[in-house]
């Protein structure tokens, strides 16, 4: 089969290797459409290696059921589905309470193994999966349902999680209009009856914000956070999610989430917040706001995405390559080219 494998620090390959081995409780998928993630791109750019052989990247999977082990349940060849990209072990405390994406086995990091990010990945015409990893998704398209399983996934935990704030008539931002912003615009509409802010300093990212149904765009400068505030009567918003984690959206976030608000840091910049345990006020964290760090999601909140989308609440804008383009998706993606998602299609 045709991989898009990484083969030393920054070096990206199409190569002919043999189809995945599965084992008694594995899948073998037909690949149907990977979508590229920001993640990927990052791996591609360490300047060390991340694995002793030529990795096959892609965390964002939908295809068919080619092949079934003996211990893989009822699941049949030619079920279409989706990728859930948290392999975790499935027996643990967090897992039996749905907690898969902070897995006891994946110790303090908290982060289990991933397609594309330790065993093979999806970027390839087949794939080997855990079988409690695959989930349903009936006759969705496979170009739209693959970047269903990390830009949507992500931004459906990350606002799950801050459900309290999120009341009818509060406001919710997103912060970067990108390939999980802008699911996030349309999960915070399908979920919630708040008024939506976009922010992002691409006029074009600001577009299809609006496309996605926020309700106000905010380019971001050095006003971004009085304008927000303004916006709120001077509180706040109640929820902030900052899908791009620098140190300028962290300060945005900061500056201006509301007192007993949410901030949401799923955005993986390294940004610094500068949160101290002075008194609040001004600039600073106000009194009762939470700060967390929202990773990946759980299987149940895969499910409900593929169910939104399967409703048409939800849709990833996409642009397709080829496998064998895969060097061009990805240079358009760290150029901010690609207008939602890039999906490499076998």
């Amino acid at each position: 089969m045709r991989a898009v494998q990484l083969t030393a620090p920054g070096t990206l390959e199409l190569r002919t290797v043999p189809v995945p081995e599965i084992g008694p409780g594995e899948l073998l998928l037909r690949v149907g459409a990977a979508g590229i993630c920001h993640s990927d791109s990052y791996v591609l750019g360490l300047p060390f290696p991340v694995s002793e052989r030529p990795l096959t990247l892609g965390h964002e999977i939908a295809g068919t059921i080619e092949a079934v082990g003996a211990e893989a349940g009822d699941l049949r060849p030619g079920e279409r589905g989706i990728v859930y990209l948290c392999w975790s072990c499935g027996s643990c405390r967090e897992c039996l309470r749905g907690n898969e994406n902070v897995c006891l086995a994946a110790g303090r990091t908290a982060m289990p193994p991933c397609p594309g990010l330790g065993p093979d990945g999806g970027m390839a015409e087949y794939v080997r999966i855990p079988a409690r990893s695959f989930v349903p998704i009936g006759e969705l398209d496979f170009a739209q349902a693959a970047p269903l399983a990390d830009a949507a996934l992500t931004p459906m935990h990350a606002i799950r999680g801050a459900m309290e704030q999120l009341w009818p008539g509060a406001t919710a931002v997103a912060i970067g209009i990108g390939g999980l912003g802008h699911v996030a615009v349309q999960l915070l509409k399908a979920l919630t009856e708040t008024t939506v802010i976009a922010v992002d300093v691409d006029p074009a990212k600001l577009a299809l914000a609006t496309a996605c149904g926020a309700d106000l765009t905010l380019a971001a400068d050095d006003g971004t956070a009085a304008a927000i505030l303004d916006h709120t009567g001077g509180r706040g918003a109640e929820a902030v999610f900052d899908f791009v984690g620098s140190d300028a959206t962290a300060t945005l976030a900061v500056q201006s989430v509301a007192p007993n608000g949410a901030y949401r840091m799923v955005g993986l910049a390294g940004g610094v917040p500068g949160i101290d345990s002075g008194p609040a006020g001004g600039p600073g964290l106000p009194w009762g706001a939470t700060v967390r760090k929202s990773y990946g999601g759980t299987r149940t909140n895969l499910i409900d995405a593929v169910a939104l989308a399967t409703a048409g609440r939800v849709r990833a804008e996409i642009e397709c390559f080829d496998l064998a383009d895969a060097r061009t998706a990805f240079d358009r993606l760290d150029s901010g080219a690609i207008r939602g998602r890039a999906v490499l299609i076998p």
